[in-house]
């Protein structure tokens, strides 16, 4: 069974320890009662980032059974609804799918969902715990699947890049995109997604890749999602906008409070249209020039 590299950081403020570890791409992050368990990709990751931490920080390192990650997580995950979007896990009995509404109340633990009259049903996506973000419990999924629903997806082709558990892929295509492609550096984050694309029956024409953003060469795209960190945001920049297709949307996530301004001049040849925070972390949207003013 696989194991996870983490590392048991003891912090009263979380929102400075991820900061400080940002550079060191932690795969998650699970809050514990005096401060926070990281996980990392590689052994080799964690032990750059625990040198990097040590001065400043009561640091642990710790091997995670992945089995054991899971099971915790069964036992303290509900469901989590964003605008139309409930992400429910397998065991909370939520058909994959289902345009009825969110059940409510001390026994589910879920946020009900209440839509307008005549407007859009909500809608349930299935994904089981993972090491990867993207259950929704993390703000930075939640602010990703917010901005993704105030883009008209209809016949778009969404590539959502640093896809983990596929969940905003799997929204995408729940929301009307024609064709939605997630890439990954990790593989087993490929396979997690696969997984719960099958766990969401009827829905067609995604597809998960193994692909570094880095090294790859993007599909254009209509619309483009990317929840990673700031810093990578920053240093794939040229990447990520040279991706989005004239007109189209590049939906940001993964960047804290204290890094808006970097990745906003980052993009600063797109126009910025959307904005959200949520405790530390920000969610950005911008919207790419027209063929026209490209040639400008």
């Amino acid at each position: 069974m696989r194991s996870w590299p983490a590392l048991d950081v003891c912090a009263t403020d979380s929102g400075l320890l991820l900061a400080a570890v940002d550079d060191f791409s932690p795969t998650a992050a699970e809050e514990r009662g005096d401060g926070l368990r990281l996980f990392f990709a590689t052994t080799q990751a964690r032990e750059a980032a625990r040198a990097a931490l040590a001065p400043r920080f009561d640091v642990d390192p710790i091997d995670v059974p992945d089995e054991d990650w899971v099971r915790r997580s069964q036992q303290n995950l509900a469901p989590i609804t964003v605008g139309r979007i409930t992400v429910a896990p397998p065991w909370a009995g939520l058909e994959s799918g289902a345009t009825t509404q969110a059940s409510s109340g001390p026994e589910s633990g879920a946020t009900s969902v209440q839509p307008r009259a005549g407007g859009p049903s909500p809608l349930t996506i299935v994904i089981e715990a993972s090491m990867g973000f993207g259950t929704g419990h993390h703000a930075t999924t939640r602010l990703c699947l917010a901005a993704i629903q105030t883009i008209d997806l209809t016949d778009a082709f969404v590539l959502d890049v640093g896809t983990g558990s596929g969940v905003l892929a799997i929204a995408a295509a729940r929301l009307g995109a024609a064709r939605a492609l997630g890439i990954d550096s990790d593989a087993d984050a490929i396979g997690s997604a696969r997984q719960n694309l099958a766990l969401n029956a009827g829905v067609r024409h995604v597809a998960f890749e193994v692909a570094d953003l880095m090294s790859a060469e993007l599909p254009a795209a209509d619309v483009v999602a990317a929840n990673l960190t700031g810093t990578l945001l920053v240093r794939a920049a040229a990447s990520l906008a040279g991706a989005v297709r004239p007109g189209g949307t590049l939906v940001l996530g993964g960047l804290l409070v204290h890094e808006r301004s970097a990745v906003v001049a980052a993009f600063e040849k797109m126009a910025l249209r959307w904005e959200k925070r949520e405790d530390e972390w920000v969610g950005l949207s911008f919207k790419g020039p027209l063929e026209a003013e490209r040639r400008l």
